[in-house]
């Protein structure tokens, strides 16, 4: 007899893509489904949203409606994630056809809510950290590993705490069995997952062995035949010496590092309530750079947050100069409930927000031209892990550059020196040397 099928979409960040590979896990495993792309065939349809953003809100309402058009008579379809944590019954309130609704903190109640009628699970104070998933990964050759949940850093204009609750270390012995079982099955690459990495070691739900995020990235790197360790987010706060130096020096962790900057201000880092002014955060990425040669750094940047002024603005923007990230995720200010910032004063009207933001990511651009143009020629070590169209593979460097070269299915999972021979903003083009 077939399994039942499960259509699954994913919309948000890493952690959400995490959380639906544990929800595949246990619906595959324990419960007789297999994966499906075909919704029309699927027996159950879940939509894994996020709402840091007010767009994937809207767009999670379109998209169930067009599920429910388009699924089979007696298809369940459920919402998970962070938007369920926040609407909990308005979802069932604007799409009653809706069968369960299950939040970011609870996704280890899928299969009890997917046989309870309108169920409703989004407690986000309910505690994941001891559960033990089965095991579910979208690669083989690399693997996603939460190490913490939740966030207690409650800035002003961020809605997490209020989707995933305070924050939570997850037990050392579960993380590196789940790492070291990874790499067994072939990973070559493990990705840590938390709100704050670096806070790692806080919070425990029991009793557990002292441990910081720098101690767990040694241990971690010590399991045989794992090649590389990367990890998202990092708070600059939590930026300590023990923690570039542990970052520079372990051979395994890759040299790419996620700092969240957000703004150049001190006046309206004060008011996002960051906890660091702009003089630690580039003491923190200047030594960054000292330390590590070869550190790409990624930042995330929001433009027009309630009372920036054209000063302000200038000093984000005179930040970038001064550190010259080799990417940005950057955005106009997103009113979202249940934050602080959203009530401010002084909100900045649409036109300034997008003027601010297209000069922001122009000048940017300018500065990755210059970067990756310094790629050409280079060598670089990449895990190719992407089959792309036209007979290429792509992966990876060390320090995050996108690589593509001419291969196919048989160079997947391996990893390979590369020159580069064409550098472009989005992939540097190179040949196996």
């Amino acid at each position: 007899m077939s399994a039942k099928k499960l259509f699954i979409q994913t919309l948000g960040c890493a952690m959400n893509v995490r959380d639906s590979e544990h929800i595949i896990a246990e619906l595959t495993q324990k419960e007789d489904y297999s994966l499906t792309e075909d919704i029309k065939e699927a027996d159950l349809i879940l939509i894994n949203t996020c709402s840091v953003r007010e767009k994937p809100v809207h767009k999670l309402f379109s998209e169930v409606g067009g599920f429910e058009k388009a699924k089979k008579p007696g298809a369940k379809i459920g919402v998970c994630g962070c938007t369920a944590s926040h609407l909990g019954e308005e979802i069932f309130r604007r799409a009653p056809y809706v069968d369960f609704v299950l939040g970011a903190r609870n996704i280890s109640k899928i299969t009890q809510a997917m046989k309870t009628p309108k169920f409703m699970g989004v407690d986000i104070g309910y505690d994941e950290s001891e559960f033990s998933f089965a095991d579910f990964r979208n690669s083989p050759y690399k693997s996603y590993i939460n190490i913490s949940i939740g966030c207690d850093k409650h800035c002003t204009y961020c809605i997490v705490p209020h989707t995933r609750g305070d924050e939570i270390s997850i037990p050392f012995e579960l993380i590196y069995n789940e790492a070291k079982k990874a790499v067994e099955k072939g990973a070559k690459e493990i990705f840590l997952l938390g709100q704050n990495v670096n806070n790692y070691g806080k919070r425990f739900r029991n009793a557990h062995k002292k441990m910081d995020f720098s101690d767990l990235l040694n241990a971690l790197s010590e399991i045989e035949n794992l090649r590389r360790i990367r990890f998202t987010s990092p708070h600059p706060l939590h930026m300590d010496d023990k923690f570039l130096h542990t970052f520079a020096h372990n051979k395994k962790i890759c040299k790419a590092m996620h700092m969240p900057l957000q703004s150049g201000s001190n006046a309206i880092l004060k008011a996002m309530k960051r906890g660091y002014s702009r003089e630690w955060y580039l003491d923190r990425a200047l030594k960054l750079r000292e330390l590590c040669k070869d550190v790409s750094i990624s930042t995330d940047i929001i433009v027009a947050f309630p009372g920036e002024s054209e000063r302000d603005f200038e000093d984000t923007m005179g930040m970038m100069e001064e550190v010259r990230f080799e990417q940005i995720f950057s955005f106009k200010y997103s009113k979202r409930p249940l934050t602080k910032a959203a009530t401010m004063p002084d909100q900045i009207d649409e036109k300034t927000a997008a003027a601010r933001l297209s000069a922001l990511q122009k000048r940017h651009g300018e500065i990755l031209d210059e970067i990756v143009k310094k790629q050409e020629n280079k060598v670089f070590e990449v895990l190719f892990d992407e089959l792309r169209s036209g007979g290429a593979v792509a992966g990876r460097t060390d320090n995050n550059f996108l690589v593509q070269v001419e291969g196919s299915e048989e160079k997947l999972g391996l990893m390979r020196s590369v020159k580069i021979t064409n550098a472009r903003r989005m992939v540097l083009y190179g040949e196996i040397v």
